[in-house]
Formats: structure tokens, sequence, C-alpha cells
């Protein structure tokens, strides 16, 4: 897992990303399309057409940092908007990346009374 530094905001970016970026290509994307800076520390999350695979690049105040994920089956959760953003959690982001739908995690048990 990516260790995540409490104050760093994960976006999400909505939409379809060409997988063949690297580092250099994903942090343009990063700085025209989604308005931010590459470079701030947080991280940004791509996926591609198939779904199947996700990039995550950040600066962890040494170097950039390419993350990349692809699931042998099944599909990332993502958006259905066709363009934009979209700020997760580090435990949205957790869930994500294990292929579990991170919009509507269905809770524990919680008791209805005390003891």
């Amino acid at each position: 897992m990516i260790p995540v530094p409490a104050q760093t905001k994960v976006w999400l970016c909505a939409g379809v990303t060409d997988m063949r970026k690297g580092f250099a290509g994903l942090s343009a994307l990063a700085e025209k399309v989604l308005k931010q800076d590459p470079y701030s520390g947080h991280l940004f999350v791509f996926r591609g057409r198939r779904g199947d695979l996700i990039k995550i690049i950040w600066w962890d105040g040494q170097g950039a940092c390419l993350f990349s994920k692809r699931l042998e089956q099944g599909r990332f959760v993502w958006p259905s908007a066709k363009g934009g953003t979209l700020t997760l959690s580090p435990a949205q982001l957790a869930m994500l990346m294990e292929g579990i739908d991170w919009r509507a995690p269905s809770r524990t048990w919680r008791p209805l009374t005390v003891g």
C-alpha cells in the first residue's frame, strides 16, 4: 500500500486516460486537466479504457513516484462522468485498489443497545 501522509489529498481523474503515459505525461494531465500541482505531494489516480489498470503518481518530497496496478479479474470501480475530478479519502483509495466498490461500502453490524 502507498504510504499516504496526513493532509494528503487523493485526486481521481474521471474518464479514461491513455495508459501508455508515464510520469511526465500523467503529471501534465494533473496540471492541465485537473488544474493541480503534480509536485504538491498529493496523489493523482488515473484509469485506462478497459478498467483493469490504474496508475497513481505522487511526489514524495525526494522524487517522482509512479505506481500501477492491474487486476487479474474484474474492473476498478470508477465514476461514470466523462471528465472532471473527485477527491477520495485514503480509506476509499485502499478500497479502490482492492477492487471494492468504494462509493457504497457495506458497513459492519452495529449493536442496537448497550449491554
